[in-house]
């Protein structure tokens, strides 16, 4: 398997080389562009994973796999808004928020991980997708995708702003400041992170844009 990311990182787009019998797994509506040699298959991965990833997890309750058949393929996938795509190589574990997840090979198996008590507050929810095995993993952000490599410290980061993280890694969510702040200076809650391993950030807030752009939007006249 070999994959190439254009138009980053706006607008990206991974394009993935498929070997005969190679095969991709990836959300659905990802699919932007394939050769006929790509065959599609829909399935849920077992049904209740599947039930989980779609009530806890706020994905999909089906997965697309694309495998090429009879020979060589190419397949060109893309989330559904604008921002980059991060490629990794997984072995191990890993956690991602909500939506963040684009594709991945068949290795990779996906589930979801309660957060604990302490995310009840956070916007992207009490639950985190959980990816494991060996393989790449394709994620996709609302904006660009930069890493964070923490060693044994601490971390402060929005949580609108969170793509993923590793093993190693613990958080807690707090408000950042007091009252006031949280309520009148726009910054309402943060996940402080420590340990050791990588976090994956976004440069954009999908909530942050909501917010600047619900009052341009014309209003029903009552």
């Amino acid at each position: 398997m070999r994959y190439e990311i254009i138009q980053r990182p706006s607008f990206s787009l991974v394009e993935i080389e498929l070997e005969d019998g190679e095969a991709i797994k990836a959300e659905p509506g990802a699919m932007v562009h394939m050769s006929p040699s790509i065959k599609i298959e829909t399935k849920t991965g077992g049904i209740f994973k599947a039930l989980k990833r779609s009530m806890l997890g706020g994905e999909s309750i089906f997965i697309n796999t694309f495998r090429a058949e009879g020979e060589k393929g190419t397949i060109g996938l893309a989330p559904p808004y604008m921002g980059d795509i991060e490629a990794l190589e997984l072995r191990g574990t890993m956690y991602a928020q909500s939506g963040a997840f684009l594709a991945s090979s068949e290795t990779i198996e996906i589930d979801t991980k309660f957060g604990g008590a302490k995310t009840f507050f956070s916007r992207e929810g009490l639950f985190l997708l959980k990816l494991s095995g060996e393989g790449p993993v394709f994620l996709s952000s609302f904006g660009a995708i930069y890493k964070k490599e923490l060693r044994n410290e601490r971390f402060i980061i929005d949580t609108g702003h969170l793509v993923a993280f590793t093993e190693g890694l613990d958080f807690r969510v707090r408000r950042v400041g007091g009252i006031k702040s949280t309520i009148f200076g726009g910054e309402g809650l943060v996940a402080e992170f420590y340990g050791t391993g990588t976090l994956y950030i976004q440069t954009r807030s999908i909530d942050s844009f909501l917010d600047w752009l619900i009052p341009f939007l014309p209003r029903a006249r009552e």
